[in-house]
């Protein structure tokens, strides 16, 4: 083996080390999330997430992975998120055979997700063939909802806490991470080095789960640093969100809200729950969820009432609080209806699904408004609104921008700068070595300079493709 970085050569010796980690994706950006460790010709994949947000990060998802699918043993995945997850059908229709190990809620998450992905592939690709503003010809879909379907038969739930083995004589625990249904902390333990993936961290105080647990003692820490240089306002949702809807109601105006199907649809319809209850907006608003993944994933806060902090009824009235539109003959209804109105509906970033014909319908009028939710990655629609763009482009059109845009910093379900700071602070002892990954680039070297100079760590923040031992 030969000596990757400089960091781990002493003397100018080589420190031969007998695992190591290829970052695949989240590394220099908070999409792609991919980190490849490899032992004695075996091979585990930590994530397999999609690129989102600028075509050259898009283009990735196109070009093939340096290492074979078919020669990865395993897959652990941390929660059911586009960018950590929906890779796995394409993963799959290369050549992976092995098991995909996840909490039950991911998987039963992923059941959700993946095929959806795979149909709104199917249908963009679809609408640009039919309109012909592709530069491909045909245009095709990364893969397809039989694709993803397919995937779903290699998933195997494993219970929090419990050490399980995806590869012989490796061994890997799930620790509950907050952020979203399912969503974990893994701990893996290989050639005899303990090596932990924060995976997406949620916060001590999100509305509906419950924060993460502390990390356990580990040789080498892979940490999440979407919010690495910022820190999260002190006013909760319900503070944010209820002005802009009681204005909205005000003025007969229609708002667009951008969601990620998982865990932010749900944070927003139990606000709105709230406000209504309070009579912070009017009872009668109507809200719309047009999407039908976000519909299937509402339901399984019931079916895994422990893993979050809504009562019963507050699941209930989440429930209740919208009208669910399933069919695309329902979502295209909803231009024939004048305002007041609230549609939700994803992507939470604006890069595809029903949420862009929305956009494209409503985004024009200055009584309607654009409500974004939550982080918007570098290269989005969502980032561009946020930036203040008078135009977006949408199916190859160009969308005037008269709405009103807001963005509401409650919102998110990450960790800020500082909480991720204290998560590392629990650690019983500090690590040989920090990772900051899945982060912007000035997020994640601001963090890394906290890491370094408040908790006296080592730590870097690692190239895309890079190789380190371990």
């Amino acid at each position: 083996m030969t000596c990757v970085k400089q960091p781990f050569c002493f003397g100018g010796s080589m420190q031969v080390m007998s695992a190591t980690i290829t970052f695949l994706g989240g590394a220099d950006t908070v999409t792609g999330s991919k980190y490849l460790i490899e032992h004695n010709q075996k091979r585990l994949l930590v994530d397999c997430g999609l690129f989102q947000g600028y075509k050259q990060l898009r283009l990735r998802n196109w070009t093939p992975l340096p290492v074979n699918p078919a020669h990865i043993d395993a897959v652990a995945l941390t929660h059911a998120h586009l960018d950590h997850s929906v890779y796995l059908p394409l993963l799959v229709k290369n050549g992976f055979r092995g098991r995909v190990h996840a909490t039950s809620a991911t998987c039963d998450l992923a059941a959700i997700l993946l095929p959806d992905s795979g149909h709104i592939q199917e249908e963009d690709a679809f609408f640009a063939n039919r309109h012909g503003f592709s530069k491909h010809a045909p245009a095709l879909p990364l893969y397809t909802k039989q694709d993803a379907l397919l995937s779903l038969k290699q998933l195997h739930a494993e219970k929090q806490g419990q050490w399980f083995e995806p590869i012989h004589g490796w061994k890997a625990r799930f620790q509950p991470a907050g952020h979203i249904l399912g969503a974990a902390s893994l701990l893996l333990d290989v050639a005899g080095r303990r090596i932990l993936f924060s995976g997406d961290l949620g916060r001590p105080d999100d509305p509906l789960m419950h924060p993460p647990e502390p990390p356990p003692q580990a040789d080498t820490v892979l940490i999440e640093s979407t919010y690495g240089d910022r820190l999260h306002p002190r006013e909760k949702m319900f503070e944010e969100l209820g002005p802009l809807l009681h204005k909205l109601a005000a003025r007969g105006g229609v708002a667009v809200v951008p969601v990620f199907a998982v865990g932010r649809a749900q944070a927003v319809l139990h606000t709105i729950a709230q406000l209504k209850a309070a009579g912070e907006i009017p009872r009668s608003l109507p809200i719309f969820l047009d999407s039908p993944m976000a519909i299937h994933t509402t339901a399984l806060f019931e079916r895994h009432p422990g893993e979050h902090r809504l009562s019963d009824q507050e699941v209930h009235q989440m429930d209740r609080v919208a009208t669910m539109l399933e069919t695309p003959e329902q979502s295209k209804s909803l231009a024939r209806r004048h305002g007041p109105m609230v549609i939700l509906a994803a992507s939470g970033m604006a890069t595809g699904g029903r949420v862009l014909h929305h956009l494209a319908q409503y985004a024009g009028d200055h009584r309607n408004m654009v409500i974004l939710t939550g982080y918007q990655a570098p290269g989005t629609r969502g980032a561009a609104l946020v930036s203040g763009q008078t135009t977006v482009r949408i199916h190859a059109q160009e969308v005037v921008v008269r709405a009103e845009v807001a963005q509401i910093a409650s919102a998110s379900a990450h960790a800020d700068a500082n909480q991720l700071l204290s998560w590392l602070h629990k650690m019983p002892s500090a690590p040989g070595q920090v990772f900051v990954v899945h982060g912007e680039r000035e997020g994640s070297d601001m963090l890394r300079q906290r890491i370094e100079h408040e908790i006296k760590w080592r730590a870097m923040v690692p190239e895309h493709g890079s190789v380190w031992p371990l």
